[in-house]
């Protein structure tokens, strides 16, 4: 089994999972900022700097079956409670490799300070970059264990017009050969299938805890 998170996203990057046997691997965090949980097909990965002996105690006084107890609320809300952080939503995790050439749009790299958007991006990832469409926004940053994620808004005038699909595309034909990561709450079917169609594949689902209480963050959509 793989030592670290990354050493996991680069397998799951390729289709190499965890065994599907309902446990669980423990790995350290690989940031102060980054603690979370991962579930793959019946194997969970919680990465965190907590004792590990904690953890799965934890989980077994969690009262559900095994194959779900680490996404369950109880055992969230234990390592939320030890941990001091909080946490938005359990996302569905996807990927997508990355392409060769240009982008399918046209980009106008900004700034992008006053975007809510890209601001939020700043708070959660870095070397955070922002590029502008024709009533779009792409965002790329390092997530956890170097990932690099993407973020798209559109405009609500330029939506229904697949400005999000290639926006998603284009963001795997600017990382140099790296895979791109996202994040998707698992009730934004619009935003799921827009990845989709770009060519993102599901791997797992995702809950990452924040050490910063953010009093906006339960009303954001995550994409």
């Amino acid at each position: 089994m793989a030592d670290t998170l990354r050493d996991i996203l680069d397998a799951a990057e390729r289709g190499v999972f965890p065994p599907a046997d309902g446990g669980t691997t423990i790995v350290p965090q690989p940031s102060p900022r980054d603690t979370g949980v991962l579930a793959f097909t019946a194997h969970s990965v919680v990465f965190t700097d907590e004792d590990p002996d904690w953890v799965r105690r934890t989980l077994a006084r969690t009262d559900c079956d095994r194959l779900a107890a680490t996404m369950n609320a109880r055992f969230l809300t234990a390592l939320m409670d030890r941990t001091g952080r909080t946490s938005d939503t359990i996302d569905v995790l996807l990927t997508g490799a990355a392409l060769p050439g240009e982008p399918p749009l046209r980009l106008t790299e900004t700034d992008g300070s006053t975007h809510p958007r890209v601001r939020s991006a700043r708070g959660r990832r870095d070397d955070v970059r922002a590029w502008t469409a024709d009533g779009g926004v792409l965002v790329l940053g390092r997530g956890p264990a170097g990932r690099w994620e993407v973020a798209v808004e559109v405009d609500e005038g330029a939506r229904h017009r697949g400005l999000g699909r290639r926006l998603l595309q284009s963001a795997r034909h600017l990382v140099d050969g790296a895979a791109v990561w996202a994040q998707v709450a698992a009730g934004n079917a619009r935003g799921l299938r827009a990845f989709q169609a770009a060519g993102y594949r599901p791997v797992g689902s995702e809950v990452l805890l924040s050490a910063t209480a953010r009093s906006a963050g339960c009303s954001r959509t995550r994409s």
